[in-house]
């Protein structure tokens, strides 16, 4: 009888053991090679896992046990890579980074935008009057989820104020400032916005400070799955009738931005 207790006693213990480093797990996500290479190589100890085709590397990111994936570009390739993440690391966080359009015009290449917020903007109608833009609706609960999801607030301040230690890379061009860390709405849609009309419409409708193609639907797995989230996103273009030919000048720029926020902020992590 004793020895079948004590065997029960390290089972549990064993499983505590396990959830507990599981629960310091953050999980790092972007959608391509620019954006998570720069933190799988700087990883101590790495290991790598694939699941269902989808590689994961696990290890150790300026002191935080981190798992770091790369996705793929767009909303469904999004939410398979971070559902895939959440049922096999189950990670404390979950932080998506990677580049962006800037939508509001005070962003210049390199800037950051930490998001509070984060929204689709190609979810719901369109009627002779436009796009009215609608939320979701949890499958589990029939509940409407929030029309803009909000990050974590306390990754949010942390992302702040790890903003402040770091100066960040300057855009490769004549004149370029120092780029800077702002907090603001990020909103996601399976397109590449290249038109002034539509990050006008954007801004107006959304007060959508970035656009990109993988955020909202990362947040809509972590809301539903009650997983504390952040976007960031670095400004590799503005989104407008030059946004083709920028990124390609700006995102190793934007995305090393955004990666080396990222990194600082598991100095906090740990």
């Amino acid at each position: 009888m004793y020895k079948r207790i004590s065997v029960l006693l390290a089972v549990v213990c064993c499983s505590m053991y396990t959830s507990a480093q599981q629960a310091k797990t953050t999980g790092i996500l972007g959608a391509f090679n620019a954006e998570t290479n720069l933190l799988v190589a700087q990883l101590q100890q790495p290991k790598e896992q694939v699941i269902q085709g989808i590689h994961f590397s696990e290890g150790t990111l300026n002191g935080a046990h981190v798992v770091i994936a790369q996705t793929g570009i767009g909303k469904v390739n999004a939410a398979i890579t971070t559902t895939l993440m959440v049922e096999h690391f189950i990670p404390a966080s979950i932080i998506f980074t990677g580049i962006a359009g800037g939508v509001n015009p005070s962003l210049a290449p390199g800037d950051l935008v930490i998001g509070t917020t984060v929204a689709y903007h190609d979810y719901g109608s369109v009627n002779a009057n436009g796009m009215l833009h609608e939320a979701t609706r949890n499958p589990v609960t029939a509940q409407n989820n929030p029309l803009f999801f909000p990050c974590d607030s306390l990754l949010v301040q942390l992302a702040v104020h790890s903003s402040k230690q770091l100066q960040f890379q300057k855009a490769g061009i004549p004149n370029a400032a120092v780029p800077v860390a702002t907090t603001g709405t990020i909103v996601t849609g399976d397109v590449f916005v290249s038109s002034a009309a539509a990050t006008e419409q954007l801004r107006t409708q959304l007060h959508a400070d970035a656009t990109e193609m993988e955020g909202a639907a990362v947040a809509q797995v972590c809301w539903q799955q009650h997983i504390p989230f952040l976007v960031i996103r670095s400004v590799s273009d503005k989104a407008n009738g030059t946004a083709a030919a920028d990124i390609v000048q700006f995102y190793t720029t934007a995305a090393h931005n955004s990666a080396m926020l990222v990194r600082e902020m598991m100095r906090e992590l740990k």
